[in-house]
């Protein structure tokens, strides 16, 4: 039976090179889910994800689709998925969506969280999954920045990719920085980003709190255009895709 099924995936992106299947290359998340697939039903299956996280970063719930022909129930797939892929990839959730479903063309918004490691101690455990910054951060300072850095804006300042073409416009929604003892976070919700852009965010308002740079200096960086003007591009270790957001219509599919 042909159908398009819709999957919620987590995984720890720390020996990947990021989602997007790369000729030559089986160390992407597209790409061991493809080989799954196609090794389940017996012919080549396309996965197609909301969005292609960078080399290193993490997820939670990441979406995707794909369209295939089998006779195994949601539930088999499901089981059949997570007994052959790596122990660290997980589907978490697979429903059959409607043939128009598209993971990446349907979806409304993401969260995206950074996480930051300011404890006294090593964290040897978390080691994978966090940045230690060279300071505890003023949050006050962040939240005054970020505060600026919300609404539609044109974030050339924060593109990572020198040669992008198409418009550098996005919409953020919201940034919550909070601090839960030796943890901070950065939370992001947009309407999209661009390549490297949560990171850059956060390396900017990171040098903020260390006060390395004004607070109310983020409206001149959005004006000025230039990436070379924002702050680091924070490692990709600390990044982790939450969640994606669909219409209800669409969520009813998951």
């Amino acid at each position: 039976m042909k159908m398009n099924i819709k999957m919620t995936i987590a995984y720890d992106g720390s020996r990947y090179y990021g989602w997007e299947h790369q000729p030559g290359n089986d160390l992407t998340i597209q790409g061991k889910l493809e080989s799954v697939l196609s090794e389940m039903t017996g012919r080549p299956v396309e996965v197609i994800g909301a969005g292609r996280t960078d080399a290193g970063v993490h997820a939670r719930g990441m979406t995707a689709n794909a369209h295939l022909e089998t006779e195994m129930t949601e539930d088999e797939m499901l089981a059949y998925l997570n007994r052959y892929l790596p122990e660290d990839i997980c589907v978490l959730s697979l429903k059959q969506a409607s043939d128009r479903f598209h993971s990446r063309y349907n979806a409304l918004g993401k969260t995206y969280r950074y996480t930051c490691y300011v404890g006294s101690r090593k964290p040897v455990f978390d080691r994978k999954y966090v940045y230690v910054p060279e300071g505890v951060p003023d949050i006050r300072r962040m939240r005054r920045a970020a505060r600026d850095l919300v609404g539609e804006q044109d974030f050339a300042s924060f593109c990572g990719n020198p040669r992008m073409k198409k418009s550098t416009v996005r919409r953020v929604d919201s940034i919550e920085i909070e601090r839960q003892g030796d943890y901070l976070t950065l939370t992001y919700h947009g309407s999209g980003f661009l390549q490297y852009m949560v990171r850059i965010l956060t390396g900017t308002l990171l040098e903020v709190g260390l006060g390395k740079r004004p607070a109310d200096s983020m409206p001149d960086l959005i004006a000025a255009r230039s990436r070379p003007l924002a702050g680091f591009t924070a490692p990709a270790k600390g990044l982790c895709l939450m969640q994606v957001d669909y219409h209800t219509r669409d969520r009813s599919d998951s």
